[in-house]
């Protein structure tokens, strides 16, 4: 699967169109982590739980795209973006989206 987050791939074209994919997930902090980047926030420097936090999500929300464009025909997603949203208090989404397109 391809995937780009310009209008196209570059040296290949695309045949066909199927629309809007998408795959978010939801996570939420582990409150012993919370808690420690809470003292970490104190003094500064990275929250390394919540960037790992971040990391697992966007991968996962990715896979979820990459699924969904499949199940359409594609075998590339292009225009991907990527949204944040906080949904509760300590549980945030990551949302990918793109255009499911046919490339040769």
């Amino acid at each position: 699967m391809y995937l780009s987050n310009i209008e196209s791939v570059p040296g290949k074209t695309v045949v066909e169109f199927y629309g809007v994919a998408q795959g978010s997930s939801v996570r939420a902090k582990h409150l012993g982590k919370d808690f420690l980047a809470g003292l970490k926030n104190l003094f500064g420097g990275e929250l390394k739980a919540y960037t790992e936090l971040l990391n697992e999500s966007r991968e996962e929300a990715v896979e979820r795209l990459i699924k969904q464009a499949e199940s359409m025909g594609a075998n590339a997603i292009v225009n991907v973006r990527f949204s944040t949203s906080t949904i509760t208090v300590g549980a945030s989404e990551i949302f990918a989206y793109g255009t499911a397109v046919k490339v040769q």
